[in-house]
C-alpha cells in the first residue's frame, strides 16, 4: 500500500505522462507527426523549461511518447475520400453499417457563403407518381428505389424466415439483405441531395405545403409509397440548405386548399377533393387546370402572401 508520498508521486507522475502525451499529440495535430527520436530530444528541451516534468521517472515520459508514435503507425488505415476537408476539424467519428463498411464523418467549422440572389422563386406540390411538380410546370419522377428492389427484399426476407436464427446461413442472408437496404437508402439519399441543392442553387425563394407524413402513412394503401418517397427527409435537406445559401423556404399550412382553388381568378371547386379529378376547368374563368401544376402555383400564391404580411 503507497504511502503519502509515493501518492503524490504517483499523482504528479500520471499527469505529467498525460500533459508529454497530448503537448505532442497537439503539435502532431498541427503539422505532421515526427519520430520517436525527434519528439525525445524535443522532451529534452521541454524539461528544460517545465521543471515539474523533471520529477517523474524519464521512462514514464518516454513511454508517454512509444505510446503516441505506437498509436501513430497502426492508425493510418487506407479510405476514399468524397472531398477535401478545407476547414477547422471540430470531432471525426467512425461508424460501421451492418454490411461491414465503414463511414468517417467529419464535422467542420466553416463560415459558408451564401449563393448569389437569384431571381426565381417557385411554388412545389409533393406527390405519388411524380416526386414533385413544380409551378413552372416541371414534374419530376419519383426513383421509386424500392418497388425496384422489393421482389429481392421479399425473397432474401422469406430465405432468412428458413434459415436457424443466429447461424452462419442466416448471418450470411442478413447481410445480403442488410445491402439491399443499405443501396435503397443510398440510392434514394443522393437523389433527394441532387434535386434539393438544384432547386436551392435555382430559387431565392421556395414554398411548399407542410405535410403530416406520420398521419398519412396510417393509410395503409399509401404507406409503402409514401416511406419510399422521403418527403420529411427531402424538406429536411431543403430547410438547411435554405439557412446556408441565404435562401427563403415558406411553408404552407397544411390544411391549404392548394389543389380546389383556381390559380387564375381564386374560386374554389370543392369536387376537387376526390383524388381521381386529374383535370379540371374553372366555372368562372374557363382555365383548365392540371390538378398538381395548379396545386404548385396556388402554393407558390399563398407563400408570397405569406412572406409578404411577415416583412
Amino acid at each position: 500500500m503507497p504511502n503519502k508520498e509515493h501518492r503524490i508521486l504517483i499523482s504528479k507522475s500520471v499527469g505529467c505522462v498525460r500533459y508529454v502525451y497530448n503537448h505532442f499529440l497537439g503539435k502532431a495535430k498541427k503539422n505532421e507527426y515526427l519520430t520517436y527520436t525527434k519528439y525525445c530530444k524535443q522532451l529534452t528541451q521541454l524539461k528544460k523549461e517545465l521543471e515539474w516534468l523533471k520529477k517523474p521517472d524519464k521512462f514514464a515520459l518516454q513511454n508517454a511518447l512509444k505510446d503516441l508514435d505506437r498509436a501513430f503507425k497502426n492508425k493510418w488505415i487506407k479510405f476514399r475520400k468524397s472531398k477535401e476537408v478545407k476547414a477547422e476539424i471540430i470531432n471525426v467519428t467512425v461508424t460501421r453499417t451492418n454490411t461491414d463498411k465503414y463511414y468517417i464523418s467529419v464535422a467542420v467549422k466553416e463560415e459558408i457563403k451564401e449563393l448569389p440572389k437569384a431571381d426565381k422563386q417557385i411554388g412545389i406540390d409533393l406527390g405519388l407518381k411524380e416526386f414533385a411538380i413544380t409551378s413552372d410546370g416541371e414534374k419530376i419522377d419519383t426513383p421509386k428505389v424500392l418497388k425496384k428492389y422489393e421482389k429481392k427484399i421479399v425473397r432474401l426476407n422469406r430465405s432468412l424466415a428458413r434459415k436457424e436464427e443466429g447461424s452462419n446461413n442466416w448471418h450470411k442472408v442478413k447481410k445480403k439483405l442488410s445491402k439491399v437496404h443499405e443501396k435503397v437508402r443510398n440510392i434514394r439519399l443522393d437523389f433527394l441531395h441532387k434535386l434539393s441543392t438544384k432547386l436551392i442553387r435555382e430559387n431565392q425563394r421556395i414554398c411548399l405545403e407542410t405535410l403530416k407524413v406520420k398521419n398519412m402513412l396510417k393509410n395503409s394503401k399509401l404507406a409503402k409509397s409514401i416511406s419510399d418517397a422521403s418527403w420529411s427527409k427531402f424538406v429536411e435537406l431543403l430547410t438547411y440548405k435554405a439557412k446556408w445559401y441565404g435562401r427563403n423556404l415558406v411553408k404552407i399550412d397544411t390544411f391549404f386548399a392548394s389543389s380546389q382553388i383556381c390559380s387564375n381568378c381564386g374560386y374554389k371547386n370543392e369536387k376537387v377533393k376526390d383524388l381521381s379529378v386529374r383535370k379540371w376547368e374553372c366555372s368562372e374563368c374557363r382555365k383548365i387546370h392540371d390538378r398538381d401544376i395548379n396545386a404548385s402555383k396556388n402554393i407558390l400564391n399563398d407563400g408570397l402572401k405569406i412572406k409578404a404580411s411577415t416583412t
